[in-house]
């Protein structure tokens, strides 16, 4: 027994005096708890400013099961005082359970301050229900940057198991993250870190008091080079189209709009979308959830044909002077190729071929080019390259070569499609952004390079000067020429979208790219008109353009899809928003076409109450 005692007695003092340390660090480590406080995200603002993206102040109810008791019943008294759907209760009851009894749940937020007030006068009768104020992402201009900013929502599994070491704030119940756009591309950026709370906490864990407290750092403020009222003016100009705009600064590169129609708002991601509404977006032909100016690829059509003419004249197999018959088509290697004007435009050079976009005469110069050379200069100039921005989803379009078509789909190159190619169909494909910075290179004569983010945290991002593009000054000028023909002279293809204020007036170049190929029978028994196809097989629209004509500011890109033809359906949204640009807003009537202006004047007024009644609706949500 005495042994016994002394071993006991010699173990005590270990424990009490030899180990004190190890185990007054374990007990504490049970008893003090270090919990995550989310950092206050980031803003986005636009050029001016103006708030894309920010956090507003947002009232919501938490319900703490072990202090609920029946969790069905306070559920069903809430739901008398605030508007609960039943796929909300049916969530929260699984929330509810999947945590531990002590972890809070949200029940319903973004509740009005009446609400909040109702629930706390009832308090007594909801055991475990606690009102909270915390932040919550908004957008308030919706729809209008939907595709651009992105939005934010819960962080799902797959988030996290896109990270080798995921931050242990992403792991905090309802943590949000950026899931598109420049919210989910800059989301290191945007998120900030943590900060984190020393709490006392019992046997079972519920938290007694709070020890101390240090704050997180916010997220950094980003400044996109988007205005915001070119961007809604855009948006507003092509509504009811399923269409994409982008205009782009000719002097560094700034996107100042990048506009795809129809979009959404992004606050219902936010909030959690319902079923039948993401079904909606899903299956409107439209697709509005598709970024249409980055993701969308489309035969460039005869806006393609700038890209041929400057590798001809680079390459010094073609003189500007030098005229080509056009009949209406030309027969290769057993096969008809068609201009499209039936009749064909007879005798036309590079200037004029490039103006009333005569289709001959280009296939006759890409026969003699070589889909190389078309390759190169189509690189040189943005399209097939994948630009680097803060954008979800950004294409690389499709620069076709002979290695290509070999690789992809075992087939040798032809000289069809060389022909199809030189005028932006066949295997030809490209982004409203790269027809944008082609069209900024080719009126700066300088490698432009996009850029959306203007500054973070207020540090302004450096602009690079662009180089030269490398061509001769005499080949860009003739190239302009015949862009300015196109809108500016009478037999060009764009002429009645023309620009006739002194020191405005617009070059640019009209595309009409095919969603199906016209049969020889359909050709012989007369080709339908495009308003009587169905939607979805009427050709695209397009349009490429810059403005002033004399010293180029801005560039833009128009595509219409199925908009049955560029200079109906794509060239007079360009002017509207090039003269917009120019203007910092609606523009005297006295730039357009005399005949045109009583038109333009209803437009005008139908497009100011429709950008009212979205600035109207933005601050209703906010």
């Amino acid at each position: 027994m005495g042994a016994t005692m002394l071993t006991l007695a010699a173990r005590m003092r270990q424990i009490q005096v030899e180990e004190t340390d190890q185990f007054r660090l374990l007990a504490e480590e049970n008893r003090i708890n270090i919990r995550l406080i989310p950092p206050v995200r980031g803003l986005i603002h636009d050029r001016t400013g103006r708030a894309l993206a920010l956090n507003e102040q947002n009232y919501r109810v938490v319900m703490v099961r072990e202090d609920a008791g029946d969790v069905d019943e306070v559920l069903h008294r809430l739901a008398l005082l605030i508007d609960l759907p039943e796929e909300a209760l049916e969530r929260t009851r699984r929330e509810i359970f999947r945590h531990r009894p002590f972890v809070p749940v949200t029940v319903a937020e973004r509740l009005s301050w009446e609400q909040i007030a109702r629930i706390a006068a009832n308090a007594p009768a909801l055991p475990g229900v606690t009102p909270e104020v915390g932040l919550s992402r908004h957008y308030p201009l919706a729809g209008d940057l939907a595709h651009v900013v992105g939005y934010v929502a819960a962080v799902s599994e797959r988030d996290l198991a896109e990270q080798e070491v995921p931050d242990p704030v992403l792991q905090l119940p309802g943590f949000q993250i950026g899931k598109l756009g420049v919210e989910r591309r800059m989301e290191d950026i945007l998120r900030g870190t943590a900060g984190s709370r020393r709490i006392e906490v019992n046997v079972v864990g519920r938290v007694m008091r709070e020890l101390d407290r240090r704050e997180g750092t916010p997220g950094q403020t980003v400044q996109l080079t988007i205005d915001h009222r070119l961007q809604t003016f855009a948006r507003a100009r092509l509504a009811n189209e399923s269409a994409a705009a982008v205009v782009m600064d000719c002097r560094n590169g700034d996107l100042v709009a990048v506009a795809s129609s129809p979009a959404y708002d992004p606050n219902l991601f936010v909030r959690g979308i319902s079923v039948p509404d993401f079904r909606a977006l899903l299956d409107d032909p439209y697709r509005p959830l598709v970024d249409k100016t980055v993701q969308g690829v489309y035969p460039p059509g005869s806006t393609f044909k700038m890209v041929v003419a400057l590798a001809a004249l680079d390459s010094g197999l073609v003189v500007p002077e030098e005229r080509v018959f056009c009949p209406g088509h030309m027969d290769v290697s057993g096969r008809r190729f068609h201009c499209w004007k039936r009749g064909g435009h007879g005798r036309v050079n590079m200037i004029s071929a490039l103006s009333e976009s005569c289709d001959v005469y280009f296939y006759d110069v890409a026969q003699r080019l070589g889909i190389e050379r078309i390759n190169e200069m189509a690189a040189r100039l943005g399209l097939g390259v994948r630009h680097d921005l803060p954008m979800s989803s950004v294409a690389a379009g499709l620069n076709p070569t002979r290695e290509w078509k070999q690789s992809r789909r075992n087939e040798a190159w032809l000289v069809g499609d060389t022909i199809n190619a030189a005028i932006g169909q066949g295997f030809v494909l490209s982004s409203p952004l790269q027809l944008a910075v082609m069209t900024a290179r080719l009126a700066s004569g300088r490698i432009l390079a996009p850029r959306l983010v203007r500054a973070v945290s207020g540090v302004e991002a450096p602009v690079p000067e662009a180089p030269l593009l490398g061509l001769d000054a005499g080949a860009l000028a003739i190239v302009r020429q015949g862009m300015g023909e196109c809108v500016n002279h009478r037999r060009g293809t764009a002429w009645s979208s023309r620009i006739v204020e002194a020191g405005g007036r617009m070059a640019g170049k009209t595309g009409t790219s095919q969603v199906f190929t016209i049969t020889a029978a359909e050709r012989a028994a007369g080709v339908r008109r495009q308003e009587d196809l169905p939607w979805n097989r009427r050709n695209h629209g397009l349009f490429v353009g810059y403005a002033p004509e004399e010293a180029p500011r801005f560039a833009v890109a128009v595509v219409v899809e199925h908009g049955g033809g560029g200079s109906s359906a794509a060239a007079p949204v360009a002017r509207d928003i090039l003269l917009q640009a120019l203007h910092g807003g609606f523009p005297p009537l006295s730039a357009y076409p005399e005949p045109q202006r009583n038109r333009i004047e209803t437009m005008q007024r139908d497009l100011m109450d429709r950008m009212q009644s979205a600035g109207d609706e933005g601050r209703d949500r906010a």
